[in-house]
């Protein structure tokens, strides 16, 4: 039983974890693939993207991580909008798209959630996870008006309380990426739970 154990974690972390994430400067892949949002219209990473940028961030309805920070979201969708960014949330849990991640349960969870201002869109088959080398929910993307990574990562420093965050990552780089400075730190570690991918 050991053996078979250690045989099929290995199977997990080779198919699901190893994949290659893209880097700062990198340009962002599969942007014409159209995906299904919660408002029953298509739409692609290039559709959504504004002059200045997108950002992207992989996220879903249930998952802790997810329900700590969701209460930014609107928050950095108006920090994006006022700087002519684009924004996105993309739900790549396909091993749960029968369950809690179905479409049906995406729009009870947008409506509940107040994402009436942007697209909650399906990944099918997480093919734009895997492209990003995405791993957690939530995990975000930031791209400039080239559609180059600028920042990745996590929100912010407090998942659990908002009033209480001393580094808003997300927000400082939408910042200083606008304003043509440095984004420091560039990249952060993403915390939340695993996207759930199917083989």
């Amino acid at each position: 039983m050991k053996t078979i154990t250690i045989v099929l974690l290995a199977f997990l972390s080779t198919s699901f974890t190893d994949i290659e994430q893209l880097n700062v400067g990198d340009k962002a892949p599969k942007t014409d693939l159209k995906m299904e949002s919660v408002d029953g219209k298509k739409a692609s990473l290039a559709d959504l993207a504004k002059e200045n940028g997108l950002c992207v961030i992989f996220s879903c309805n249930t998952c802790p991580y997810v329900i700590g920070w969701e209460d930014r979201y609107n928050e950095i969708e108006a920090a994006c909008a006022k700087n002519n960014i684009g924004f996105v949330l993309v739900n790549s849990n396909e091993a749960k798209r029968n369950g809690a991640d179905s479409m049906k349960e995406m729009i009870g969870h947008a409506k509940e959630k107040g994402y009436g201002k942007y697209a909650y869109v399906v990944d099918e088959n997480h093919v734009v996870a895997d492209a990003f080398g995405a791993t957690k929910t939530p995990d975000v993307f930031l791209f400039n008006g080239k559609m180059e990574l600028a920042y990745k990562g996590a929100i912010d420093d407090n998942m659990k309380q908002k009033d209480s965050v001393k580094e808003p990552y997300l927000k400082n780089a939408v910042e200083a990426m606008v304003a043509g400075k440095p984004i420091n730190p560039g990249e952060t570690k993403a915390i939340g739970c695993s996207i759930k991918r199917v083989s």
